[in-house]
């Protein structure tokens, strides 16, 4: 049995749920930081920072639950748009956060990898991050994927250059060009595609998150603003997810 398989079993026990149906990746759109500051009369920064303590707690459960996959939406290109100020001090967060998890990430056996475009990313976070990808890549445990200056849109914009450049130098037939040769040139074309989805602070969009991935993907909501997400919020939707019934287009799921 391997470790995931045992610590799976653990939490299958635990919450009472059948072991075939946890969700092996996890992916979260991690929303309501800004608005649980304001509520708080505090700065939206403040929120940004309690936010990235509830990423080292919630990585932390992930790896004691077995799952196998965890991608957080982090930064998505949308939100340079925001007021530079606040740009800057997530900018400075993610820098820190990179650098203070080397030991959790070492001792937990995780793999991390960037989904998105590093060339907008200030110099350090880029340099950071790259070494931080190279220490860990010969970990065999769960695999965090951090979506930093990402875009679903803009991911498929890159495997089409890639796929048309092929297609231009010859090395790929036009012919050739499907779903899986599509997938195979996405950011990470080893990547699992989500089984559940989860987004905090009750709302309701995609916000151009994983758009290739998802397309069977279980949503979840939760109006738990992200730096209140804790380990029974979790536990609750992996139970919501274990009742559903995946049928991928099928009227038998076992078909």
């Amino acid at each position: 049995m391997s470790n995931f398989e045992e610590k799976q079993k653990k939490t299958a026990n635990r919450l009472g749920v059948p072991f075939e149906k946890l969700p092996r990746h996890i992916a979260i759109i991690m929303d309501g930081n800004g608005r649980w500051a304001q509520e708080r009369n505090l700065p939206r920064i403040a929120g940004h920072q309690e936010g990235g303590k509830t990423v080292e707690k919630i990585v932390q459960h992930c790896v004691d639950f077995g799952i196998e996959s965890l991608t957080l939406y982090s930064f998505s290109m949308e939100n340079w748009r925001r007021p530079k100020l606040e740009v800057n001090s997530l900018m400075t967060i993610y820098s820190r956060y990179i650098v203070g998890t080397h030991q959790t990430l070492m001792k937990n056996n995780i793999k991390l990898i960037h989904l998105g475009r590093l060339e907008k990313l200030p110099e350090n976070l880029q340099t950071e991050l790259l070494e931080t990808i190279a220490l860990t890549a010969n970990n065999a445990g769960m695999i965090l994927a951090l979506a930093l200056n990402y875009s679903g849109r803009a991911e498929l914009v890159d495997a089409m250059r890639k796929i048309a450049k092929k297609c231009e130098d010859g090395t790929l037939d036009i012919n050739d060009i499907s779903e899986k040769c599509i997938s195979q040139h996405l950011y990470a074309p080893f990547f699992p595609e989500p089984d559940i989805l989860i987004r905090t602070a009750n709302e309701k969009r995609i916000s151009n998150f994983l758009l290739w991935q998802i397309s069977y993907t279980e949503l979840y909501v939760t109006d738990v603003f992200w730096p209140d997400f804790a380990e029974n919020d979790l536990e609750e939707a992996i139970k919501d997810y274990s009742k559903r019934t995946r049928r991928f287009g099928n009227i038998n799921p076992e078909l």
